[in-house]
């Protein structure tokens, strides 16, 4: 009993992780805030985008009846040749119906009207609702006893097409993904507890005498530098060992994950700030990783999530990370087909610039306040 009062008091102490706090947050955000967030239990309303060469009533109508399906909703209609790829940048569309010019004269005189579709494989759980809801459809078309009337009939098929993982690989998906998550939650274990260690080295006091809050993200660097060659290292092998292709634009993806892991330092060493000692900070990763995993598109499809949860899934890092690398590394979108995200992307990081620089200013005020 000496050994279980002694490790109990160290535990209350607060001189370690305060698990006693953490084991209970963590049971809460499961079983409360995840039953909420993902209350859905399908994937709802799944945006597609229509490419309509033919233009015409059947058409048309043929629109409204795969809106009309609870499982996906057309977001946009094109009415112009489209690369199917450029339509589903920015997440904007997980599938592309493509309807080919005679659709209609194909249709009437009883000849085949095949329809095209384009699956956005970079995440295939997204998927099911979009597949599930095409392939009711075109039974209905071919069934007009159903109760599509006189005016859709049959001779219609699907002919689909998978864009950037046809072959549903774990390395453009999983893979990747766990990569990402895991040297993003061990970086944060290496930030989190810098201004605690500093504090108790007295080092902090200098910065706040003649430093400014640039010096503590000087000291983000060497972790920075460690991130992005470890994560390159770890796509390389996933390109020769499994199959990933690198689709983007290399100096635009080191651009972003610069910006991104600078960033993410940022906001770690701003939320492990008021701890009082390194391992107390380290427990605080749970607050601004896992989210980003679990509601940034890998952990769930965002299409089984209500709408308010895709604003809320912003304020993660990993949320925006993994947006890049959808965008960058399997679509291969370009600066211009993917600048409206990074310009959302800056407006994001300067808004953690000025949190982390005005708590780095008020604690040296704070610190001049004392000196006298």
């Amino acid at each position: 009993m000496k050994a279980f009062r002694d490790e109990l008091k160290h535990l209350l102490s607060g001189n370690g992780m305060p698990y006693e706090k953490v084991s209970i947050m963590v049971s809460l955000v499961i079983t409360v805030i995840f039953s909420v967030m993902l209350g859905l239990n399908y994937a709802k309303d799944t945006p597609i985008t229509v490419i309509d060469l033919d233009n015409s009533h059947y058409s048309h109508e043929l629109i409204d009846y795969l809106n009309n399906s609870q499982l996906i909703s057309v977001t946009a209609v094109v009415n112009t040749p489209a690369e199917p790829n450029e339509l589903m940048y920015r997440d904007k569309a997980y599938a592309v119906v493509y309807l080919p010019q005679g659709l209609e004269k194909n249709h009437y005189n009883g000849e085949r009207a095949d329809i095209g579709v384009f699956y956005d494989n970079t995440s295939s759980s997204a998927l099911s609702g979009v597949r599930e809801a095409l392939n009711e459809i075109i039974a209905d078309l071919n069934n007009p006893s159903l109760g599509t009337g006189d005016t859709i009939r049959g001779g219609t098929m699907l002919v689909s097409r998978s864009l950037f993982n046809p072959a549903e690989s774990d390395s453009k998906g999983e893979v990747t993904g766990f990569l990402i998550f895991f040297s993003s939650m061990f970086f944060a274990f290496a930030t989190l507890g810098m201004v605690p260690r500093l504090r108790q080295e007295g080092k902090l006091d200098l910065h706040f005498k003649v430093g400014t809050a640039y010096d503590l993200i000087e000291r983000i660097l060497p972790y920075c530098a460690c991130w992005l060659i470890a994560n390159f290292i770890g796509l390389v092998v996933l390109r020769f060992w499994g199959d990933i292709n690198f689709s983007g634009n290399i100096i635009l993806y080191f651009a972003v994950q610069a910006m991104y892991i600078i960033m993410l330092g940022m906001v770690s060493v701003f939320m492990g700030w008021s701890a009082a000692n390194p391992g107390a900070a380290s427990s605080r990763m749970i607050l601004f990783v896992p989210g980003g995993f679990i509601f940034g598109g890998y952990g769930v499809p965002m299409t089984m999530m209500p709408d308010w949860v895709h604003w809320i899934n912003q304020i993660f890092p990993l949320t925006w990370e993994f947006k890049f690398i959808r965008d960058i590394v399997f679509r291969g979108a370009g600066f211009f087909d993917c600048a409206v995200t990074i310009g959302q992307f800056l407006i994001y990081i300067t808004i953690i610039w000025i949190l982390f620089s005005r708590k780095f200013d008020k604690e040296q005020i704070a610190y001049g306040e004392i000196a006298e």
